[in-house]
Order: C-alpha cells, then structure tokens, then sequence
C-alpha cells in the first residue's frame, strides 16, 4: 500500500479525486466492483465512504450494493490503514492456546476493536485465519513478522517496543 510508510490518507475530496484517478481504465460495468475495490483500496490504503461512493456512480449501481460487498469481504478495510499493523491468528492451534484472549489483549490495549485503526494511526487490528506457525501459538503478526507465543503480557511488551506508553492509553513516551 502506497500511503502505509507515511500514514497519510486521503480523505473527502481528495479521495473521491484519487478514486477517479484510479478508475482510468475499467470499464463501466458491474463485473468490475470487485477488481475495482481492490484497486482503489491499494491506491488509498483502505475504503473511504467518498470512494465508495464514486465506484458505485462509476459503475452504475446503488451505494448501498458497493457497502455491501465492502463489508462482506474481509479484504477489504473501511478505516485508513494504521503505521504498524497488528494481525492475530485465531486458527485451531491458536484458538486452542489462547488466540481470543489475546485478541482481547490488545484490543484493550489499543483501545479499538478488530478491523478499526488507532485515532493516532499508529495501529490496526485485525484477526486472521491461520498465519502456519502453529507450533508458535498464540501467534499475532506485527508487520508481518509473526510474533510466537503471545500471551498478554507479551502484548504489552511489542508494545513497549513501539514508544507505546500502556499507562496512559497510546500516548507516545517522551
């Protein structure tokens, strides 16, 4: 994603104007909604309710039908990606050794739920399938790196790492 190293997103007209940017090259017919939210969401980073809107004005269709597949399709993200992001597995091996306990960790942590992104952008949450280092469970991604073994505690520490103060809810520590 373009806009992840610089954690700068487009938002209202300058979306809609890199969206229109982006369609160049579709064609104008409804078969093209995904592959055409996959493209914009790469150029912008996530979804904005201004790109949906123009897709679904490119393509002819109601916004509620382009909402729709938005939010039925976990690829797809309806809040600006954060500067570091943060993926924990909830497979067999992972839910078996605690894979939603840690999930809870660090939603509580981050203050946000999964699929959301911090108010400072410096982080997104999301919950993934399998990431195949089961023997490492409960395993959560941390800018694509897997991190093994992620209890609680843990999180607090890959936390720690980042300047992320945990007293005082995200701040920065100085």
């Amino acid at each position: 994603m373009t806009n992840k190293q610089d954690n700068a997103v487009p938002e209202g007209a300058a979306a809609t104007e890199e969206t229109k940017k982006a369609l160049k090259g579709f064609r104008r017919k409804r078969g093209n909604l995904i592959p055409v939210l996959q493209h914009v969401q790469k150029k912008l980073g996530y979804l904005p309710r201004e790109a949906m809107s123009e897709i679904a004005s490119f393509l002819g269709i109601p916004e509620i039908d382009v909402y729709s597949v938005v939010t039925f399709y976990n690829q797809f993200r309806l809040h600006p990606p954060g500067k570091h992001s943060i993926k924990v597995c909830l497979g067999t091996a992972c839910h078996m050794r605690g894979g939603y306990i840690t999930l809870d960790a660090w939603k509580r942590r981050l203050n946000i739920d999964v699929r959301q992104t911090t108010l400072d952008r410096e982080f997104d949450l999301d919950s993934v399938a399998c990431v195949g280092c089961c023997v490492m469970a409960p395993v959560t991604v941390v800018d694509e790196k897997p991190e093994g073994q992620v209890e609680p505690t843990k999180v607090d520490g890959i936390l720690l790492s980042f300047g992320y103060d945990i007293e005082h809810e995200g701040k920065k520590n100085q």
